[in-house]
């Protein structure tokens, strides 16, 4: 879930909203504004009640935000990197770049959310106690304390990827140390929870509460998908835990000359010949690489007057591997780099490329020889 609007940063980790964050925005705004703030506090004029439904949504914005800054924390003590916290439609989430390398450190970094969470709605119901006689300031204390009380409990519930779902699966591998088979318990309760959330959803909508029940179900959906793609991610690092760079990578590389046009390689080893990545060698000489991705940044009317070494990644660029490199870990590098495919140097000569594409195959291959 990349963030589109960049926010800033806090501990170097980005920070940033996703478009789908602005439906809720605005729909929360207006829910406070006209249904909870006039139901509680009916001596409020209309303008108050906008007032306080922008600052209550914008604090509960940060709630979401400090939630997640929670795990965060926790990855950064136990040396894992954070690439970024997004909000979007259905709260936060901080993409934390690698797996926990124990079950501790899986327990303490789910955990940490939603206890900021209580953190904050025990915060929130001791400044409703203090200002409760002032409703300026006792509508959105009140209204924080029970949106941080469920955002904890929610997110207790023991599915994947839900954070009760991570402290199931940080329970059941310290219990069976086995981190596949954890994970595949946290998935299969987070794919019960999820059509549990989808079946009260339908109920819901049976019994006339359209929009309840749509939520829920939407809800639902989303958390089945993202169990399901969790422990398809999980099953593919535990296929690939010990397989090296040199099973998978292609061999025949495609060395096209420098000053080739770029129209030439389009048309006689794209088009035709359905290669889409290219080492540009002089004399045997590595100068650099080409993939689809740089020669689509060129204007196609000048491919004919773009030569091969002028729309390359200069060698000197290049983000590479060795064919003894984890799998794995060279796939975190070309994640982390934004590559489709990474060259694979052995002391510094050109021995072959990796690809998602041959990594894809080689898991297509493995999977139907069910190995």
């Amino acid at each position: 879930m990349g963030a589109s609007i960049k926010l800033g940063s806090i501990w170097g980790i980005p920070v940033g909203v996703h478009p789908s964050w602005f439906i809720i925005f605005l729909l929360l705004i207006w829910s406070l504004s006209t249904g909870y703030f006039p139901r509680e506090y009916g001596e409020l004029s209309l303008v108050a009640y906008v007032v306080l439904g922008v600052l209550t949504t914008l604090l509960f914005f940060a709630s979401v935000l400090a939630h997640e800054l929670g795990h965060s924390f926790f990855a950064l003590r136990n040396k894992i990197p954070v690439k970024g916290i997004t909000l979007f439609i259905f709260g936060g989430v901080a993409q934390i770049a690698e797996e926990p390398k124990s079950p501790g450190a899986e327990f303490r970094i789910a955990i940490a959310g939603p206890m900021v969470s209580f953190a904050l709605a025990i915060l929130f119901g001791i400044a409703f106690l203090l200002d409760q006689q002032i409703p300026y300031l006792a509508a959105p204390s009140a209204y924080l304390m029970r949106i941080n009380f469920i955002l904890a409990a929610f997110n207790l519930i023991p599915g994947f990827p839900l954070d009760g779902g991570r402290v199931l699966r940080a329970i059941v591998w310290w219990w069976k140390k086995d981190f596949h088979k954890a994970t595949k318990v946290a998935s299969f309760t987070g794919q019960l929870v999820a059509f549990g959330f989808i079946g009260f959803g339908i109920l819901s909508i049976i019994q006339g509460n359209f929009l309840n029940g749509a939520w829920l179900a939407f809800i639902g959906w989303f958390l089945q998908n993202a169990a399901a793609a969790s422990y398809a991610q999980t099953n593919m690092q535990h296929h690939l835990q010990d397989v090296k760079v040199s099973q998978v990578m292609d061999r025949d590389c495609v060395r096209v000359p420098s000053l080739t046009p770029v129209s030439q390689v389009v048309n006689d080893q794209i088009l035709n010949g359905g290669q889409n990545c290219f080492f540009v060698a002089d004399n045997g000489r590595l100068l650099g690489m080409l993939t689809l991705r740089d020669i689509s940044q060129i204007p196609q009317q000048k491919w004919g007057f773009t030569t091969t070494a002028q729309a390359m990644v200069p060698a000197n660029r290049l983000v590479s591997v060795t064919s003894e490199t984890a799998l794995l870990s060279a796939l975190q590098t070309m994640d982390n780099a934004k590559l489709g495919e990474i060259p694979v140097l052995d002391n510094g000569n050109l021995v072959g490329v990796l690809s998602r594409e041959k990594v894809l195959h080689y898991l297509r291959v493995r999977a139907e020889l069910k190995v």
